[in-house]
């Protein structure tokens, strides 16, 4: 089963770094979030991937056609223009990388990919980590028989949360990043069959709207609840946050060992 990535969105909320380079390349621990996201499913055995490239989608093209340049210890030899790589920290990937267009939409996207995916196939976005079990995950799909299967996740709140006594105003609790409202929301993570081509219009669609929405309608979406970490990289917050975590080797995402 491969897994598809949506990796081809502009990031216009960190702009600080996607002016320079597509946000699935916005780096955490010194290595890009997409690749901490491969790293997820690799763990699980899901190691052919199919990236939905877009804006400035040739770098995510070079990152990956020089990966041993970009995470082994090397010499080159300018004179004779050879490179001999001494430690080779390659993964066992195989990976398809589609120009799937600057302007297209999340549905557009996959629609744009149907002739690189079997019958079934995992898709997620380029641009949040989770510890999400794959395998839990995919049985959950295949128990229920629907065409689609969405993870869904309860965010971390924006703020803390601060408990006082209203008599005398002491402050009795102070909580960082408490849940939300308790509402489930769209976590990615999906399965899918491939089915789902059928509710992709055009370059346009978007997968969050008319086809989710459809295929909620007739009964052909299920929920895979999941209720541990679950973190988006949607601002330069966001990011240091991750980057927090990971140098305090504290990742939750971190599943594999290196």
């Amino acid at each position: 089963m491969k897994v598809v990535i949506l990796a081809g969105g502009k990031g216009t909320r960190i702009q600080e770094e996607s002016l320079i380079k597509p946000k699935p390349l916005i780096e955490i621990g010194s290595k890009p979030i997409i690749w901490h996201i491969m790293k997820t499913y690799s763990h699980y055995g899901f190691k052919e991937f199919v990236i939905c490239c877009g804006y400035k989608g040739y770098l995510i093209k070079e990152y990956f056609a020089n990966f041993s340049l970009h995470n082994s210890d090397v010499t080159i030899d300018i004179k004779k223009n050879e490179i001999k790589v001494h430690k080779n920290n390659n993964e066992d990937w195989k990976i398809t990388l589609i120009d799937t267009g600057d302007d297209s939409l999340t549905g557009g996207r996959i629609l744009r990919i149907k002739d690189f995916v079997g019958e079934e196939f995992l898709l997620t976005y380029g641009d949040g980590v989770a510890d999400v079990n794959i395998s839990k995950l995919i049985e959950h799909h295949k128990i229920n028989k629907k065409i689609a299967t969405m993870t869904v996740v309860q965010p971390q709140g924006r703020f803390g949360v601060v408990e006082f006594n209203t008599k005398n105003n002491l402050i009795e609790n102070f909580s960082e990043k408490l849940k939300g409202d308790g509402a489930w929301i769209n976590g990615g993570f999906f399965v899918l069959n491939k089915k789902i081509f059928d509710y992709l219009k055009d370059d346009f669609t978007i997968w969050e709207k008319e086809p989710l929405e459809k295929l909620s309608k007739e009964n052909q979406l299920i929920a895979f609840k999941h209720d541990n970490f679950w973190y988006p990289m949607d601002t330069m917050r966001d990011k240091d946050y991750l980057e927090n975590l990971w140098e305090k080797n504290e990742a939750p995402w971190k599943l594999w060992n290196e």
